[in-house]
């Protein structure tokens, strides 16, 4: 239980995140933001009735997080979303390895995938970066 509770957090952070990274992008940039928030938002939200259906009370978001650099034009928030989604895949990555039902892992498998996806797309905006990573998440 521990682990999903992990990639709620993860998840809550990405969504506050996107908030962020919106706000500093152009309006087609804009669309890929809204797109990975609400990506974020629905998987947050299963694994909020996930948690809450096996008798645990699902963690709740932080009222603010700590940006990892100030966020003040588009290029710096395009890093903010590669920021968000390779932190995200690598408590997806995590959490894949704590835990062992098939579908536990399933949902961590998609989880970590969905991330990694953003993460190259988000990456490929953001000059002098590779697109790609070896292992994503670890």
């Amino acid at each position: 239980m521990d682990a999903l509770q992990q990639a709620l957090a993860a998840e809550h952070a990405s969504v506050w995140g996107y908030g962020v990274v919106g706000g500093h992008l152009s309006p087609a940039q804009q669309r890929s933001a809204a797109d990975a928030d609400r990506a974020h938002r629905t998987r947050r939200d299963a694994l909020s009735l996930e948690i809450s259906r096996r008798g645990a009370k699902p963690v709740a978001a932080a009222p603010a997080y700590e940006l990892p650099f100030p966020v003040t034009d588009a290029p710096a928030a395009r890093r903010l979303a590669v920021h968000l989604e390779e932190g995200t895949a690598a408590v997806w990555h995590a959490t894949l390895s704590a835990l062992s039902t098939p579908g536990d892992r399933r949902l961590a498998l998609i989880g970590l995938t969905d991330t990694a996806t953003r993460a190259v797309r988000w990456r490929l905006t953001v000059p002098g970066t590779s697109p790609s990573v070896p292992f994503p998440g670890a």
